[in-house]
């Protein structure tokens, strides 16, 4: 999927007049319903689910744009249309400031990982030098569809799913510390990273109201061992760290967590 497979004419505007964010909102309903893609759902539908975005906080990202959005069950497809402002409206943007350029997208419910894909792509195309005044110049839809596409070729796809996880070790012992680390190493395609972190009590006993508890100064030492590895090895790896720190429903100093990875890019050096 490219942003030209869903970037709709019918769903282009220009020169638009709104009186307030709320009749923005209700134009925006009404340009989207025009796609035969949000056939099955009505237009007072696009409109709530809008506004239950805006509810979470303004889509107005400032510079004089909005990114309204939003997902629908009963559709299948991405639509985004445009509408330019050139006059303004309130919008309650992020920096207070008018919104001259409204790019709406309507997403269907089950594909997040496109949706916010689909959005980086757009905001990525809103920052380029001069987008903004490039687009507001244009004065047909024909022209504002042309001027919003100029460069943008790439796809968006959703993240592929990997069957990782993440690994949190924290760890209160210099020599389990260690041990802990070398047995993970040995694990076959993971990562690691170590993070140096400090017991909370070393701030507490420094706090009037908590001193008392410490009679002498509380150890600092505090590592976090954070480990990617193939979901199918978590066993082992968890395994691992009980052969050097104990039974871990049991032990104290040392804490795990698990969770799974749903995307993994890139690599880290040893």
């Amino acid at each position: 999927m490219k942003l030209a497979d869903v970037l709709h004419k019918e769903c282009i505007v220009v020169n638009a007049e709104p009186g307030d964010k709320a009749d923005a909102l209700r134009q925006v309903a009404g340009l989207a319903k025009k796609n035969s893609v949000l056939e099955k759902v009505s237009e007072q539908e696009i409109l709530a689910g809008l506004q239950a975005r805006e509810s979470l906080g303004s889509t107005g990202v400032g510079k004089g744009i909005a990114i309204p959005h939003c997902r629908l069950k009963d559709i299948k497809d991405f639509v985004v249309g445009v509408v330019t402002v050139p006059s303004g409206v309130d919008f309650d943007a992020l920096d207070a400031g008018k919104v001259r350029l409204i790019v709406f997208i309507i997403a269907p419910e089950v594909v997040s990982d496109k949706h916010v894909r689909l959005l980086s792509v757009i905001s990525q195309r809103l920052l380029a030098p001069e987008a903004l005044e490039q687009i507001l110049a244009e004065s047909t839809p024909e022209g504002v569809y042309e001027s919003f596409l100029r460069g943008q070729d790439v796809e968006i796809n959703g993240r592929n799913r990997v069957d990782k996880s993440l690994i949190h070790v924290f760890i209160q012992s210099e020599e389990i510390f260690r041990n802990v680390l070398q047995i993970l190493t040995g694990i076959e395609s993971s990562s690691l990273v170590v993070v140096g972190a400090e017991n909370a009590g070393v701030y507490l006993s420094k706090l009037p109201l908590f001193a008392s508890f410490w009679s002498d100064e509380p150890s600092n030492f505090g590592r976090i061992i954070i480990a990617v590895v193939d979901k199918g090895l978590t066993n082992e790896a968890l395994r691992r760290i009980e052969s050097v720190a104990g039974d871990l429903g049991k032990s104290t100093g040392v804490m795990v967590t698990v969770q799974e990875v749903n995307y993994v890019a890139g690599s880290l050096s040893t």
